[in-house]
């Protein structure tokens, strides 16, 4: 039988096996070519650091969320409020990750419209991404209604190193 899958906020701070789970989330994406900001080179350690890092010094209005079934982390979002003292309104929605064997199952779906929510019962009114040109999340955002504010040309390299890709950047009003 198949457990309901549940999104809830990640503890903070985040237990040992949490981060491990989501270190090697961060690493599958990675992996199968998301542009997520990191490398191919991204080991273990780093990644289980880099999420230790992010979640203890995020602001504490940072949103993170988590999909777990049967306890198990599955899927992450993440929403940071805007640094900038005029946009308190602001925040910038990142590393919407789904565990390749829940992909194409509405997981992806289900935590932006759970991110969405969790933001507006923050007071937050604007939300900002980006996404690599033609990848699948860009058609996701499309789907949920954000908006395309525009293309920036060779904006990031590709998890190998060796290409750029373009992002595209949306915007949502919640």
């Amino acid at each position: 039988m198949t457990h309901p899958i549940d999104i809830t906020a990640l503890p903070r701070p985040a237990s040992d096996a949490d981060i491990r789970a989501l270190a090697a989330l961060l690493r599958e994406a990675i992996a199968s070519g998301a542009a997520v900001s990191f490398l191919d080179t991204l080991t273990p350690e780093q990644a289980e650091q880099w999420w230790r890092e992010t979640i203890d010094r995020a602001h504490s209005r940072a949103i993170f969320l988590a999909a777990r079934r049967d306890g198990e982390i599955v899927g992450t979002v993440q929403i940071h409020p805007s640094w900038a003292q005029n946009q308190p309104h602001r925040g910038d929605l990142v590393k919407l990750l789904v565990r390749r064997d829940h992909q194409r199952s509405g997981l992806a779906t289900a935590l932006m419209r759970a991110a969405e929510h969790a933001a507006r019962e923050a007071g937050l009114q604007l939300i900002v991404l980006d996404a690599k040109r033609g990848g699948a999340a860009e058609s996701l955002y499309r789907k949920l209604g954000w908006t395309h504010a525009g293309t920036i040309p060779r904006f990031a390299l590709d998890p190998d190193g060796r290409e750029y890709h373009d992002a595209v950047i949306f915007y949502k009003h919640l």
